[in-house]
């Protein structure tokens, strides 16, 4: 007689079988409920689908547990556990152990969720007063072992390693990052969006992601959120959480299923500080935006682009794109119309409580996704000159303003990613250096879409920074009309050359690095000061007379 499964595979797809299939535990697998194909390597009867290039799910099952990733705030600890898919069959328990007096000993117990594979432990009353070693454990052999560090509160100079846009069109590993970010050994890591850019795919990326990183994170708390590209889409206007109808985003929402949406949040976010106000938006797509205090370094992590309307019909600009500006000529007053939202209302006002939060406080720092100004002329090549780009938080100008004189009350800089070239910026608000500096940190890698700091007449800006190296410093208005002062720049030294064209893993001009990189942050407590560094993909910080790009580092004094 054959088995049941085998006479209904001749009756009903399969997908159908895998869904009938229980659990260990007697449990139907939950079904996906996405239409666009969102996650399909990961879903349903994923161990019937092809490898193909992202990564190989099919791990021996004493591997299943891929990574762990934490933070620790206000003696709270969370911690998520992603695991790789699992089989029907194969338990959803995660358990967490914890080194005490040299006996791991468990201290709870989770399910993971099916979409995404992933599960986060909120343990209160942690005692951050010292190290901790943990693990993660599934089934008999699993695990994956970390360090939970103590609070630095005791070190004057807290360090950041900060870093954004890991494209796919290199799909190797990262060691070069790994061997530089842990011998500088930063207190925390950083990574501020486009984590994956395979847009329907994230688990599988996000465990690339991982497997990539992992050895960073392993041992320090890590931030990470997600910008357009890991959500799926190639630019994010969230609009409180709308569905999108162009895949594009630029009507203004999300284009793919909102429980895709949920489960990469999930996968990046439920690992940081309880949000500060957890109501969602629309289709229950949840909030992240919250406070770390770590070290007396103070971050507001905050959402660029969940609340932000799109450009689509919201100005009178008529061009191929709502989104990009090409006449120089344009008056940029007309597109920034009444009720048009950036950061939003939500978020304004944590800000606003944020700035009068002192209470242990040396330093305070903004991390988000991108930049508050237009930082590049050309983009993807040298035939693309932008005069202005609407996803860019350049615009809208009011609510940019806005922004910036919130973080300006907190006394605090920005740090993000997004824009792929490297900038240090001080904004102005009313004039010229009013406003705060803001770190835009470069690609991990940029053979996928160089953007350059190129003014067409090619001068330098009024008051430019005494012996910098670099051409283009200054005072500059930028396509919006936005006041900003280029301290300082990395382009990609192939110059005006389109970096598309680069092959994936390409080490030939290790001095360039095509202007991928990563930043670092060392805040000094006791002085005040705060200095930039933005290090080239493959300097090598273990030997003497690695180099820092041209114009770094800086020093500033918020």
């Amino acid at each position: 007689m054959k088995p049941i499964l085998q006479i209904l595979s001749m009756l009903v797809p399969a997908a159908t079988i895998a869904f009938a299939q229980p659990t260990r535990h007697g449990e139907p697998p939950v079904k996906a409920p996405f239409l666009k194909g969102e996650d399909s390597l990961c879903v349903n009867d994923w161990w019937k689908r092809p490898a193909g290039e992202i990564i190989d799910l099919k791990v021996p099952r004493d591997q299943v547990v891929c990574f762990g990733i934490y933070t620790v705030h206000n003696r709270i600890l969370k911690l998520t556990a992603q695991l790789y898919p699992l089989f029907p069959a194969e338990t959803r328990e995660v358990r967490l152990e914890i080194d005490k007096e040299g006996a791991w000993t468990e201290v709870a117990r989770q399910k993971v969720n099916d979409l995404g594979w992933s599960t986060t432990f909120r343990i209160a009353d942690w005692d951050d007063s010292k190290h901790v070693k943990y693990r993660l454990l599934h089934g008999e052999k699993a695990s994956f072992e970390g360090l939970i560090r103590k609070n630095p509160s005791d070190k004057d100079e807290i360090v950041v390693a900060a870093l954004s846009c890991n494209s796919n069109k290199d799909r190797g590993l990262r060691p070069e990052y790994v061997r530089n970010i842990n011998h500088q050994d930063p207190d925390l890591v950083f990574f501020a969006g486009d984590q994956s850019y395979d847009h329907k795919q994230h688990t599988a990326a996000w465990l690339k992601f991982g497997l990539a990183f992992r050895d960073i994170f392993r041992e320090r708390p890590c931030v990470t959120i997600p910008d357009d590209h890991d959500i799926g889409q190639g630019n994010l206007w969230g609009e409180g959480g709308k569905i999108a109808k162009a895949e594009a985003g630029h009507d203004g929402g999300y284009f793919f299923h909102h429980e895709y949406v949920k489960m990469v949040e999930r996968q990046q976010c439920a690992h940081l500080p309880d949000p500060y106000d957890p109501a969602p938006v629309e289709q229950g797509i949840g909030v992240y935006y919250t406070r770390l205090l770590l070290g007396g370094i103070d971050f507001a992590i905050i959402e660029d682009r969940k609340f932000k309307t799109g450009p689509l019909g919201r100005h009178p600009m008529k061009g191929p794109r709502p989104d990009h500006v090409l006449d120089p000529q344009y008056d940029p007053k007309v597109i920034d119309t009444p009720g048009l939202q950036l950061l939003g209302a939500r978020q304004e006002k944590f800000l606003a409580d944020w700035a009068k939060m002192r209470e242990g406080v040396a330093i305070k720092a903004v991390l988000s996704q991108t930049g508050f100004c237009g930082g590049a002329h050309l983009h993807g090549s040298r035939d693309n000159r932008l005069h202005a780009d609407l996803d860019s938080n350049g615009w809208p100008q009011t609510g940019r303003n806005k922004a910036l004189e919130l973080i300006q009350q907190a006394r605090a800089v920005h740090i993000a990613g997004d824009q792929h070239i490297a900038t240090l910026i001080q904004h102005g608000i009313r004039d010229f250096r009013d406003g705060p500096w803001a770190f835009v940190v470069p690609a991990i890698v940029n053979n996928y879409y160089g953007r350059w700091w190129w003014p067409e007449d090619e001068k330098p800006g009024a008051h430019p920074i005494a012996g910098s190296p670099l051409p283009w410093t200054g005072d500059y208005l930028d396509g919006f009309h936005n006041k900003i002062t280029m301290l300082a720049y990395a382009n990609p030294e192939n110059r005006l050359q389109n970096i598309a064209g680069i092959k994936p893993g390409d080490t030939s001009n290790a001095d360039a690095d095509w202007g991928h990189g990563y930043g670092l942050i060392r805040f000094v407590k006791k002085s005040g000061e705060v200095t930039f560094e933005c290090w080239p993909r493959f300097a090598d910080v273990t030997k003497p007379g690695a180099r820092q790009f041209p114009g770094w580092p800086q020093t500033v004094k918020p």
